[in-house]
């Protein structure tokens, strides 16, 4: 397994986010934790980015190495973990290129950045375009492009991706996981959590259900689609 989360539990002061919750994600796959707004889903990733405090009991594992002994920036530079937040969270007040440039200031191959920011705009050819232009001018769907390339060029092995659809229009909202199926092809992980859980069931290979901190549900994603549970609370259906 790539990726291994087990007993992961989070508290904001004496309130329990996460109760627990242990899920694996392994090397190439496209997994995705759905669930309802408040469920958890982002405060998981948070944690896995080292974002926020895990309590004591939780255990995250990639590739064997404990990410908890690590601060947010190294579980980028060591192990490759890069996280698209909710929000986008671009340098408005830096170029396109500028933002691409920053995401990968602990590497050392420069010939390799180069070949990664140049994948990154000839698959967001609107970017390639806008690369001089100042990010916090860019439309929505252009800045989760921006946020996309970003993580991409940080050196990924995993990217972890919250809400990629978020405020994106439904034409984008293919375009953005059609670009993300590209970059899994390209030999990288992918989770996500995703409000949509139709789309995000029918673009991964297995799914979570994550309901009130505790995950409820899990298998493969045509069959969670298929499930009258799912269907009824997360499908309207």
């Amino acid at each position: 397994m790539q990726l291994v989360v087990e007993n992961l539990s989070v508290s904001y002061d004496k309130i329990r986010a996460l109760h627990g919750i242990s899920f694996s994600v392994e090397e190439g796959e496209i997994v995705t934790i759905i669930g309802a707004n408040g469920a958890g889903k982002s405060t998981t990733l948070r944690a896995i980015s080292r974002m926020v405090p895990a309590d004591p009991g939780s255990k995250i594992e990639f590739m064997g190495q404990n990410v908890l002994k690590y601060n947010t920036d190294r579980v980028v530079s060591k192990f490759g973990i890069s996280h698209v937040p909710e929000g986008r969270m671009i340098f408005g007040n830096l170029t396109v290129t500028e933002n691409l440039t920053l995401a990968a200031f602990a590497r050392k191959d420069s010939a390799a950045v180069a070949a990664d920011m140049k994948w990154v705009f000839d698959l967001f050819t609107r970017l390639e375009e806008r690369k001089n232009q100042l990010a916090g001018t860019l439309s929505g769907g252009e800045q989760q492009m921006l946020a996309v390339g970003r993580a991409y060029v940080s050196g990924r092995k995993i990217m972890i991706l919250d809400e990629p659809s978020m405020g994106l229009a439904p034409l984008l909202m293919l375009d953005m996981f059609d670009a993300l199926k590209e970059i899994n092809r390209q030999g990288t992980t992918i989770l996500l959590v995703e409000q949509n859980a139709r789309l995000a069931l029918k673009f991964a290979q297995r799914g979570y259900v994550l309901e009130h901190g505790k995950l409820i549900l899990e298998g493969e994603a045509d069959s969670l689609l298929d499930n009258p549970e799912v269907k009824k609370a997360y499908l309207g259906a």
